[in-house]
């Protein structure tokens, strides 16, 4: 009995919590639209080839024609530009290549005129070598300010001076994400702690379970641990106090070392999420974690569903034909999907991502917002391969834009604008060139991005003669920008399309062609069909009721039964139904 008593308080306490986080949610992001823009790529203002924060704020009014209510920026603070922005210099100035602050407060001050969110990209886990903190941290001086803002030691173990040496023998050491530890034989310590890159050194918050025989690993209760924790605050705080509506956390889940379970960066996230609840309840916290069951409970508002950590994304997009959806060296995907699911061939499984989304999201839909990108600054758009005409990416916009949570748009995608092949790296691009490329506005050598030569672009451009501009579909009723704005005004007129409304799917995963999932709130049902295949296919579903058809793309039916309805699509379709109450 007082065991059956404890379950019962405990599981009431758990509702409670989730309950009291899910009110502590800001209302608007029921029925955010996320729109994602790689600065130096989106609008060039000053002819110098590169983007800048004018260009953004001058295009304000497309953006809002999108229907989307919030934007995320990739970094923008000042930089070394060894990692494409993640090298900060100075997290409370804008980098001068995309302006000043005050052109930073004008875009947030125009941005919120029409209605739209303004989120930044915080690098919380790292700066720049060339960081003043990190400079004064390395003089010698013990007591200074920043002197436990980073990880030093004087000693290694073999294995990691191996993995520096092994390091040093590639070509170019400096962009090798290999290893541990640089050696800088600097006055504070021979190593420092990397995080990613060289030249990015790891901020110190501490280490969940510090050896005793390592005394230069500080317990996250240190004062160099919680001195970084106060600093991360007065950035988030400087920028919230001009208007910033939130921050997307770049490897939020890497903050505290030696942190098998995450218990310790999850503390702190919640530290942090409740100082932001109490201080600024109406912004948001997104994080780069990719592990929403455990992201969205440890204080994050919204967290990926990407690439990396739970599976699911690559099996719907990554073709194994794609940089991708290639194996690394050493990677055994024996028992990896073989096919993608949104592909032409219709060879793929849904089983991976829905077996894995719905865990996550029955796990925080009281708590949270799980976010699927089209597609983002770190890996491949979804017009690749033989994933490349309009109706494909119709279908896959369609998807997009009727999950559960806060979809992201990521720039460019709404025109179909292609992941580039081959693209030589710039700014530690590497093999995400091809995704960093610059929007494409009107036919021309550098597609209406900037008055430059063309070979001082950022990135090349690739409109396939003017139709992957917003100049060719802008008029265009049937083109892919018209119907990613028809998508994006049903998911705003209907309540169950939105971030709140309840999922499931009612096709049977043993079938993966079509794909058919109701959405509901209150009395509102809708039914999504997606069929990527170039196959015509049908599911037979438990009965709803009679359909009418909301938006189509390609060929599709509904067909009510008494026991059974039937959905029927032809290839390379997808729709969306209301059903009649």
């Amino acid at each position: 009995m007082k065991k059956q008593l404890l379950t019962t308080a405990l599981a009431c306490a758990m509702t409670m919590s989730a309950s009291a986080q899910m009110g502590t949610n800001p209302k608007w992001l029921g029925d955010a639209i996320f729109y994602q823009i790689y600065p130096s790529s989106y609008m060039d203002t000053d002819g110098n080839g590169i983007g800048d924060l004018p260009g953004i704020t001058q295009k304000l009014d497309y953006i809002k024609s999108l229907g989307v209510n919030a934007i995320w920026l990739n970094p923008v603070f000042e930089s070394g530009w060894f990692d494409g922005g993640y090298d900060v210099i100075d997290f409370y100035k804008i980098d001068p290549r995309f302006g000043t602050n005050t052109d930073m407060v004008d875009l947030v001050k125009e941005a919120h005129k029409r209605g739209i969110k303004v989120c930044l990209d915080l690098v919380a886990g790292h700066t720049s070598t060339k960081c003043p903190w990190f400079k004064e941290s390395a003089n010698g001086d013990r007591n200074s300010r920043y002197s436990d803002y980073f990880i030093w030691t004087d000693s290694i173990s073999e294995g990691d001076k191996k993995e520096i040496a092994e390091r040093h023998k590639e070509a170019n050491p400096a962009s090798s994400t290999r290893g541990r530890y640089v050696e800088m034989n600097a006055k504070r310590g021979k190593y420092y702690e990397k995080n990613f890159f060289e030249c990015q050194p790891a901020l110190n918050y501490g280490f969940a379970k510090p050896d005793p025989n390592q005394p230069w690993e500080q317990p996250v209760t240190a004062p160099g641990p919680q001195a970084v924790r106060r600093e991360m605050r007065n950035i988030m705080a400087f920028w919230f106090d001009k208007g910033v509506d939130g921050f997307r956390v770049d490897m939020a889940s890497s903050l505290v070392k030696n942190d098998s379970g995450k218990k310790e960066v999850s503390k702190l996230w919640n530290e942090m999420r409740e100082w932001k609840d109490k201080n600024y309840p109406e912004c948001v916290l997104i994080s780069e974690w990719s592990d929403p069951a455990v992201a969205i409970p440890a204080g994050f508002n919204i967290d990926f569903m990407i690439h990396f950590g739970i599976k699911g994304y690559p099996s719907l997009f990554f073709d194994r034909n794609t940089p991708w959806g290639k194996p690394w060296p050493g990677q055994d995907i024996s028992k990896d999907y073989k096919f993608c699911y949104f592909d032409k061939a219709g060879k793929g499984e849904v089983m991976e991502f829905v077996d894995n989304f719905s865990k996550a999201y029955n796990a925080t839909k009281n708590l949270g917002y799980i976010a699927i990108p089209s597609a983002n600054h770190d890996y491949q758009r979804p017009n690749i391969g033989t994933r490349n005409t309009p109706d494909q990416l119709k279908v896959a916009m369609t998807f997009f834009l009727t999950m559960p949570g806060v979809p992201f748009i990521y720039y460019g995608d709404e025109i179909g604008m292609k992941y580039q092949m081959d693209l030589p790296s710039k700014e530690g691009s590497n093999e995400r060139a091809g995704t960093r490329t610059p929007m494409q506005w009107t036919s021309g050598p550098t597609a209406g991005f900037s008055t430059c030569n063309p070979s001082q672009l950022y990135f090349p451009v690739d409109t396939e003669k003017g139709k992957l501009t917003v100049e060719a579909q802008q008029n265009d009723p049937r083109s892919l920008l018209n119907y990613t704005r028809e998508l994006t005004r049903l998911r705003h007129l209907q309540p169950a399309l939105r971030g709140n409304g309840d999922w499931t799917l009612v096709s049977k995963e043993s079938q993966p062609y079509p794909m058919v999932y109701k959405r509901t709130s209150g009395g509102e049902t809708v039914v999504v069909a997606i069929n990527p295949s170039g196959k015509k296919v049908s599911a037979n579903i438990a009965h709803l009721g009679k359909a009418k058809s909301l938006i189509m793309t390609g060929k599709a039916g509904y067909k009510t039964g008494k026991t059974e309805d039937t959905v029927e699509l032809n290839g390379i379709s997808a729709a969306v139904f209301k059903i009649a109450e």
